[in-house]
């Protein structure tokens, strides 16, 4: 049975609409925040319409056998710096688990920026019955932003050191 699900994100960031958009578009910046859980990691990126990134890693939980994790993405429509559609696919031990279409709305504002995250989902397959699998996604999405935050934070302090 096929399921599907969305939810928003909201979170203000301390950095003009520029700045969150180059943590997107920058290969290196976009690597201190957005990663794969685990180890072995590879990623390959290509920010442009028709392009997108791939990533790869093994994740071992408590208690758990390793998965072997793939995300394979594609942009959809980049809208200068104030929005990024994209879709992905969330692929584990070789099985699509679920897909989903992103919009990043980067809205300016007089200190910062209101990034709006939706996320429409797909699930595919579950994780036992299914129940916890969207909260799973969702707090996953809210720790990827944490660390776009603090990627922020680090450039904005690293420029005023210098």
């Amino acid at each position: 049975m096929v399921r599907h699900d969305t939810f928003t994100i909201s979170r203000h960031l301390d950095v003009p609409p520029g700045e969150v958009f180059i943590a997107f578009a920058d290969t290196a910046i976009r690597r201190r925040w957005f990663r794969l859980p685990g180890n072995g990691a590879s990623y390959e990126h290509d920010f442009r319409v028709g392009g997108g990134e791939t990533a790869r890693s093994t994740y071992t939980g408590l208690d758990t056998a390793p998965e072997r994790l793939e995300y394979r993405s594609r942009y959809i429509d980049i809208a200068g710096s104030h929005r990024i559609v994209y879709g992905y696919e969330a692929v584990v031990d070789g099985e699509l688990r679920w897909t989903s279409l992103v919009t990043v709305r980067l809205d300016a504002e007089t200190d910062g920026t209101c990034l709006g995250w939706t996320e429409q989902v797909t699930f595919l397959r579950y994780t036992g019955d299914g129940s916890a699998d969207l909260a799973h996604l969702r707090g996953a999405s809210v720790l990827r932003l944490n660390g776009l935050d603090a990627a922020l934070q680090s450039g904005r302090r690293h420029q005023q050191r210098q």
